[in-house]
């Protein structure tokens, strides 16, 4: 056992990333049912939906799993007390203070961890009481940091400042990028990409498929203005880069960007004017499997990768 699978009572130190429109119960379930820990993914949900998916959850396995809340959420603290009136035992908090709810998680029996993307935030997370940190690199998918520091750099450097449990999460999709993570200092850690490109991801099939064709180069981070975020270069990600050209106002943005584009592009499959989030390791992912298969791969390699390093010598 590690420090991640102890804290999680799991398996294996693998961490589905929360994502939005990707991270529904069946994603969760199948991920904690084959030894890893699923989240769902609040970031997409209206509170009752939450409840309902929660609930079925539950029903779906019998291993632990938790709830992904962004906390920049309009319907925050309906969203916490769904949480704790459905006894969810574990929650990853991102996109704001740690100090603003990790109290009342812990009060209520709740194992607390927030996502960081410098050792800036890591260290105030660990000062707010939470049980682990996930530090998350620029080549992400979805929100990011602004700093663009990489995983392969920030892992070290958050690991030389904090004592708590550490995830690496960042360009990880395979049993060699997980072997990579530990040996710079992580715990364990958090993939997001390669789940959303399961048979289980609530994910629209158009946008899964567009994830196993993107090769090096086709994401960009952009609209550092708003909240940075992880593209797709498609269409609408054009019109983002057409509308910069032109040196516009932070409600210029906002304006081009609306309403639900998320949900368009990953969830209901419009690859044109939809919102595509995913992260560079996309590159390396060429094939929609079952979670269980993804696991086993992803094990099995890392074990694999280990054996390699150990009869290597200089």
């Amino acid at each position: 056992m590690n420090r991640i699978t102890q804290l999680f009572n799991i398996q294996y130190p693998i961490i589905q990333g929360g994502m939005i429109w990707n991270s529904g119960y069946k994603l969760a379930s199948a991920v904690s049912n084959a030894g890893g820990l699923g989240l769902i993914g609040a970031g997409s949900m209206y509170p009752e939906v939450l409840r309902e998916h929660i609930q079925k959850c539950k029903k779906a396995t019998d291993k632990p799993f938790g709830v992904n809340i962004p906390m920049l959420y309009p319907n925050i603290e309906e969203i916490m007390q769904i949480v704790k009136e459905e006894g969810v035992k574990i929650v990853f908090t991102s996109a704001g203070n740690p100090k603003t709810w990790t109290p009342f998680l812990k009060e209520n029996g709740i194992t607390v961890v927030h996502v960081v993307s410098s050792t800036k935030f890591a260290l105030k997370a660990q000062e707010a009481g939470v049980d682990a940190v996930v530090a998350e690199g620029f080549e992400a998918g979805g929100h990011n940091g602004r700093d663009e520091t990489t995983t392969l750099t920030l892992i070290p450097m958050v690991k030389e400042q904090v004592t708590i449990p550490l995830i690496a999460a960042g360009g990880i999709a395979s049993g060699r990028g997980m072997l990579a993570a530990m040996c710079l200092g992580a715990d364990g850690v958090q993939m997001g990409s390669r789940f959303a490109a399961s048979t289980e991801s609530s994910a629209h099939d158009n946008f899964k498929k567009t994830i196993v064709a993107t090769k090096e180069g086709d994401t960009q981070l952009t609209l550092k203005e708003l909240a940075p975020v992880r593209l797709i270069k498609n269409k609408f990600y054009n019109d983002v880069q057409e509308l910069y050209a032109k040196c516009p106002s932070k409600e210029d943005l906002e304006n081009l960007l609306g309403k639900r584009r998320a949900k368009r592009g990953m969830f209901e499959g419009d690859l044109v004017e939809g919102e595509l989030e995913i992260g560079q390791i996309a590159g390396i992912i060429h094939d929609i499997l079952p979670v269980q298969n993804i696991m086993e791969n992803v094990i099995q390699e890392f074990n694999q990768a280990k054996q390699e390093m150990i009869t290597f010598e200089f």
